[in-house]
C-alpha cells in the first residue's frame, strides 16, 4: 500500500476509495491522523481526548477485512471523531463540563455504534463549549479557529469545526441546537449538515434540549457529509424520538443533478442586515445552481423574529430539565452562561412556555407552506463574515438575535439545512451559504449542495501553514 501526498486534506470518500482499491491501509491513514494531531492540536486546541490504542486497535481491524474483500459501508477505514457530548463506551462524556469529567459511559451511543458498524475509525472526542451552550467552562480553553487563531471558531461543536478544517481528521458529528452545525462550519470553511429533528438519534447523546437537538456530520464536502449521514441517520429502538421515515440513497443523491430542482431566494430577506461578502456568496451559489439547470424562483420567507425572540427561553426551560440531576444542586460547578440559561429555565412559567409553543408552532406551519413553490431555500448561515472574538458581541446584537436569524428559526421548526464554503472575504475569511429543506429531504440538500461544489473549489481551500 502507497502513501498519498497531501494524505489529510484528502476528502473522505476519497480516502475511501483508496482504502477499497488498497492504494492507502486503515493503519497507515490512522497514524498519519494520530501524528499530525499530535503535532498541531496542542495549539489548536479541537481534541478533547484522543483514544489512539483504540484508533489503531480499530484500523487494523479495518485493513484485516479490505484484505479479505469485506467492505462495511462507504466509511470503511476512514478516520473521523465525535464531539464530545456523544457516548463512547468506557471514556468520559464531559460535555464541556468538568462536572462530568467522571461521567463514564457504560456503551456506546447509537451514532458511535453505527459509525463503527461501517468500519470507520474513531480518533477521539472533540471540544465543545460547556453543556453544549453558548461558552466554554471559565477552566477550559476554547479551540482556536486554523484560519485566524483570532477570529470566531463557533459555537459548541467548534472543536468539530476545528478538526475537519485542519486535517484532524476526516469527518465529525457535532450537535445543533441554535446553530452549533453551522456556525462553525460556516467559521471554519467546512460543510455541515444539520439534519431533520428525529432524523439520527440521540440516544447517548448529552442533552441541551431535547426537541430543539440535532445531530449530524460535518466534513470537508457534501459527498462526505451524504456518506456520513447515510450511516448514521434511521430509526431506533433505543431512541422512541427517532424518526420512522425510511433513509434515501443520500450517497446516490449527491451525483444527481440539480436541473428542475427549484431554488427559493427571498431577496430582501437575504440581502438584510447582511453584509456584502456574505451576501456575494448567497447571490454565487444562486448563479452557480442556476447555470446547473435550476429553477430560480421569488419566494416569502415567513417573519421568524417571534420564534428567535422565543428561542433561549424555550432552549431555557428544557435545559433546566436536561440538568435537573446536577442543577442547582451543583450550581458552583457550572460557569455563568449556563448558570443564567438555566435560572431562566427554572423561572419560567407554564403561560409563558405555551406562548412560545404556540409562536413556535406558527411558525413551522408557515414555513411549512413555502416549501410548495420550492424545493430549496437559499440564504447566509451568518449575516457576516466570521468575525474577530473581541467583535462577535458587537455584531451579533446585545441579545444575539443577528447571529441566529439564520440559524434559530430551523431549530424551532426542525428543518434540515447543510451550510457550505461559498467563497471568501476580501480579507481571506472563508464565506458560507445555507440550503433549507422540507423535512426529511436531506437527499435535495446534498443534491444541490454537492452539484454546486462539482462547479467551485471553495471547499478544497484549506487554512494557510497547515
Amino acid at each position: 500500500m502507497t502513501a498519498v501526498d497531501q494524505l489529510h486534506y484528502l476528502q473522505g470518500t476519497e480516502l475511501a476509495a483508496l482504502v477499497r482499491t488498497k492504494e492507502v491501509s486503515p493503519v497507515e491513514a490512522t497514524k498519519a491522523q494520530l501524528e499530525r494531531i499530535a503535532a498541531l492540536d496542542d495549539e489548536l486546541g479541537s481534541y478533547a481526548m484522543v483514544l489512539a490504542d483504540r484508533a489503531l486497535a480499530q484500523a487494523s481491524r479495518a485493513e484485516e477485512e479490505v484484505v479479505a474483500g469485506r467492505i462495511r459501508g462507504p466509511l470503511h477505514g476512514v478516520p473521523v471523531a465525535v464531539k464530545d457530548l456523544v457516548d463512547v463506551a468506557d471514556v468520559p462524556t464531559r460535555a464541556g463540563m468538568p462536572i462530568r469529567s467522571e461521567a463514564i459511559a457504560a456503551a456506546d451511543s447509537t451514532v458511535t455504534a453505527r459509525l463503527q458498524a461501517a468500519g470507520a475509525v474513531i480518533l477521539g472526542k472533540l471540544n465543545l463549549t460547556e453543556g453544549a451552550f453558548s461558552a466554554y467552562h471559565p477552566t477550559l480553553r476554547a479551540p482556536l479557529n486554523p484560519w485566524d487563531h483570532g477570529r470566531y471558531a463557533g459555537v459548541s461543536s467548534s472543536g468539530s469545526g476545528v478538526a475537519v478544517a485542519a486535517g484532524l481528521c476526516y469527518g465529525a458529528i457535532g450537535s445543533d441546537t441554535g446553530g452549533s452545525i453551522r456556525f462553525p462550519s460556516a467559521a471554519n470553511g467546512v460543510t455541515g449538515v444539520k439534519p431533520t429533528w428525529g432524523r439520527v438519534s440521540r440516544h447517548g447523546v448529552a442533552e441541551l434540549a431535547a426537541t430543539l437537538d440535532h445531530v449530524g456530520p460535518m466534513c470537508r464536502s457534501a459527498a462526505d457529509a451524504a456518506a456520513m449521514l447515510q450511516v448514521i441517520a434511521g430509526s431506533d429502538r433505543a431512541d422512541p424520538t427517532a424518526a420512522r421515515e425510511p433513509v434515501p440513497d443520500l450517497v446516490g443523491a449527491a451525483g444527481q443533478p440539480v436541473k428542475g430542482l427549484r431554488i427559493g431566494v427571498d431577496s430582501d430577506w437575504i440581502h438584510t442586515d447582511v453584509d456584502d461578502p456574505t451576501a456575494a456568496g448567497v447571490d454565487h451559489t444562486v448563479a452557480v445552481l442556476a447555470s446547473l439547470g435550476a429553477e430560480i424562483v421569488e419566494i416569502r420567507f415567513p417573519d421568524p423574529r417571534a420564534v428567535v425572540a422565543t428561542w433561549f427561553d424555550l432552549c431555557a426551560v428544557q435545559a433546566a430539565i436536561a440538568h435537573e440531576a446536577t442543577f442547582p444542586a451543583r450550581r458552583e460547578g457550572y460557569g455563568q452562561a449556563l448558570v443564567d440559561l438555566l435560572d431562566r429555565g427554572r423561572a419560567l412559567t407554564g403561560m409563558e412556555y405555551q406562548r412560545m409553543i404556540l409562536a413556535r408552532a406558527d411558525f413551522s406551519g408557515r414555513l411549512a407552506a413555502v416549501f410548495d413553490a420550492a424545493d430549496l431555500l437559499v440564504m447566509p448561515a451568518m449575516a457576516f463574515v466570521t468575525p474577530p472574538v473581541d467583535l462577535l458581541a458587537e455584531l451579533a446584537g446585545p441579545d444575539r438575535s443577528r447571529l441566529r436569524k439564520f440559524t434559530v428559526p430551523f431549530n424551532m421548526s426542525g428543518s434540515p439545512t447543510i451550510t457550505l464554503p461559498s467563497g471568501f472575504s476580501p480579507d481571506d475569511v472563508p464565506t458560507a451559504v445555507q440550503l433549507v429543506a422540507r423535512h426529511f429531504d436531506e437527499a435535495a440538500l446534498v443534491r444541490a449542495a454537492a452539484a454546486f461544489q462539482s462547479e467551485t473549489t471553495w471547499h478544497r481551500r484549506h487554512p494557510p501553514g497547515l
